[in-house]
């Protein structure tokens, strides 16, 4: 309110002596700061505005249902788990026997032309099994049991990673569509001042330094849209690609949420680190996985066996019946037996060690972001309670000032010009808070944004 009656004063004054002609004294006398903002608005080019099937409003709620339903990268890791949860069984279960059709003949190489007229001449089946060593069977269901348990959480990381990155996304995109309303109020309030100053110019009360400089503002604050316009494009075709549209699918301005509530204390996070990282539930697997392959090595020092029986038909003379029992000796076990269980003990040892790395980087990843994330928590509310606050009242001591003739032009501008710059990084810091959280949720498996 302040503002606007300084800004009213401040025109009449430029009425009453003579710097503005009426006709524009009349526009902007009447609209005061904001409202001159408003009504520049008219005058400036509008890009054509795309509405989503949401009615023009993103809701991240929708965006993350969308992802988890149509992402690409989601559906593929599950259909990777699905596929590995078939194994345990095939791995698990003997190997298929071996059905053999046997045909002797003595002098002649046609099968069953001398069977019942030599004793040697026969025709028949075997059916040989295998059967590995007690205990080694269990052994491959459990590794593949852990490859699938593994990829069951490949799948959830998939997941929240997805998730987090649609909602930094989402938050990135709602800074650039506020800091593009920033930049417009400030090209109006701009294009308003300049007009100040050509006039002042005119009639010698002011320098032209004071003209060219507004206009080198104005020039800046276009390259600034044009980079938050390639930002807006990028990010739409990020979210596009993260919910399986096509590039140029339409959105919305995305739904102005408050801020999110943080109250997890960095220990909580550790714990939910440490229990629910689905990188440290990968890790935990292929541990168990390759603790079941050493055991399974040190099997391999025992026999494995196979059995099999057959029947053969001597024409008139009796059936004859086989039993069989082959025994798999590992006779070089000091060249293959020994070295396979040595690797499988070093590949045992380095799950443990990549346990140990991934858990480390997880721990500093959750410091890293709760440090950020508090951080912009904090400078979020020194922006909205003292920095913005402050910076409007200097604000309107500059115009005062200004009015009376005891402030230089740029110095207005320069109050004015850091103003919406505090608005800006207001907005930045938001954003930021938003998108430390959401990267937590993917490091920890926690909820903090809903």
């Amino acid at each position: 309110m302040k503002l606007k009656v300084m800004f009213v004063a401040l025109f009449l004054f430029s009425v009453a002596t003579g710097l503005l002609p009426a006709a524009e004294n009349s526009t902007l006398a009447n609209s005061g700061p904001r409202g001159a903002i408003a009504a520049g608005r008219e005058s400036l080019p509008t890009p054509p505005r795309q509405i989503p099937s949401s009615g023009g409003v993103l809701f991240l709620a929708d965006l993350v249902e969308e992802a988890l339903r149509n992402n690409r990268d989601i559906r593929a890791a599950q259909r990777k788990y699905e596929a590995s949860r078939q194994r345990p069984s095939q791995s698990s279960t003997l190997p298929d026997p071996t059905l053999s059709f046997m045909s002797n003949n003595i002098g002649n190489p046609i099968p069953a032309t001398t069977v019942g007229e030599e004793d040697m001449s026969m025709m028949g089946f075997d059916l040989m099994q295998e059967l590995p060593y007690p205990g080694k069977l269990l052994l491959k269901g459990r590794m593949a049991q852990k490859e699938a348990d593994a990829d069951r959480y490949g799948y959830r990381g998939v997941e929240l990673q997805v998730v987090s990155q649609v909602k930094q996304a989402f938050y990135r995109l709602r800074f650039v569509h506020q800091a593009l309303e920033v930049v417009e109020k400030d090209r109006n309030l701009l294009d308003q001042f300049v007009r100040i100053a050509e006039a002042r110019y005119a009639v010698g009360r002011g320098i032209q330094q004071d003209v060219l400089r507004a206009q080198v503002e104005l020039t800046a604050l276009e390259k600034k849209r044009i980079e938050l316009e390639q930002q807006k494009g990028s990010l739409e075709a990020q979210l596009a690609s993260l919910l399986n549209r096509t590039p140029d699918s339409p959105f919305g301005r995305p739904f102005d949420t408050p801020k999110a509530a943080f109250s997890v204390s960095l220990a909580e996070l550790y714990e939910s680190g440490r229990t629910q990282a689905p990188a440290l539930g990968q890790e935990q697997a292929m541990i168990e996985k390759n603790t079941y392959a050493l055991n399974l090595a040190r099997k391999d020092y025992y026999p494995d066996f196979a059995v099999g029986g057959g029947w053969f038909s001597r024409g008139g003379l009796r059936d004859l019946w086989s039993v069989r029992v082959d025994v798999k000796v590992p006779l070089y076990f000091w060249r293959k037996q020994r070295y396979a269980v040595a690797e499988s003990a070093h590949s045992l040892e380095q799950s443990r060690r990549e346990y140990e790395a991934t858990e480390q980087t997880i721990n500093f990843r959750i410091k890293d972001d709760y440090l950020m994330a508090k951080a912009n928590e904090q400078l979020v509310d020194l922006y909205s309670q003292a920095i913005i606050p402050q910076a409007t009242l200097a604000l309107e001591s500059a115009m005062a000032s200004y009015q009376v003739g005891t402030l230089d032009f740029l110095s207005l501008l320069t109050n004015f010009q850091q103003l919406l710059e505090y608005e800006l990084e207001y907005h930045r810091e938001f954003a930021a808070f938003h998108e430390a959280l959401a990267r937590l949720e993917e490091t920890t498996g926690n909820r903090l944004l809903e």
